[in-house]
């Protein structure tokens, strides 16, 4: 716990670093206001819903608890990560409010409902004030976990945990017919091309994060 204090003390003391975080927080909560949008907006536009392989084929499973306090408890791990190395905070930061921006891009783009015998999942939580359900393509239970896969990728234990968390969140999403399949698949692509994008516009950060 001193090694951990000692590190908070050394990066929060040093202007650089308190202004990446502040930049990373400032594109968060523009990311997540554009989220908000852009799911009112695929809330009204909305057409049908389409058949699709998979879930012709797969019964539908109550995933409530994965879908809602699973991802509460993914946020929180996540925070926890975060606290322990700090130097890993900015390009943690500014690489999700990518994906989310990139997410409210596609979400604008693709109006399709969502399928027929999707499973109904009602709370009052923060989740559901960005997410109606409408909010299709791509999967953010499947894309964010792959995008932390993919940040923590030399950093053995965090990376396998993180892939599992991408294949429950994608299995779930399916099992409980809350997304199509080619939202769950195409969000493992587009997730790739986020992270390197995230790479180029914030290199420091990212040589940051991997410094020994």
């Amino acid at each position: 716990m001193k090694n951990i204090i000692k590190k908070h003390k050394f990066f929060w003391t040093q202007k650089a670093f308190l202004f990446d975080v502040f930049l990373g927080l400032v594109l968060l909560f523009v990311s997540l206001f554009a989220t908000y949008y852009a799911n009112s907006y695929t809330v009204i536009h909305a057409s049908n819903s389409v058949t699709d392989i998979l879930l012709d084929n797969l019964p539908i499973v109550n995933v409530d608890l994965i879908y809602s306090e699973g991802a509460l408890l993914f946020i929180i791990i996540i925070g926890i990560i975060l606290f322990i190395e700090p130097r890993r905070i900015p390009f943690t930061l500014k690489s999700i409010s990518i994906f989310f921006l990139t997410r409210s891009f596609f979400m604008v783009m693709t109006h399709v409902a969502p399928p027929a015998n999707a499973l109904y999942i009602q709370g009052e939580d923060i989740f559901h004030r960005i997410s109606s359900g409408d909010d299709l393509f791509f999967s953010a239970h499947t894309g964010l976990p792959f995008l932390l896969t993919l940040i923590f990728w030399n950093e053995k234990y965090l990376k396998y945990f993180f892939l599992f968390s991408a294949l429950i969140g994608g299995t779930a999403v399916l099992l409980g017919h809350l997304h199509y399949s080619i939202d769950v698949f195409s969000a493992v692509f587009i997730t790739f091309g986020v992270f390197q994008i995230s790479k180029w516009l914030f290199n420091r950060d990212y040589l940051m994060m991997r410094a020994p």
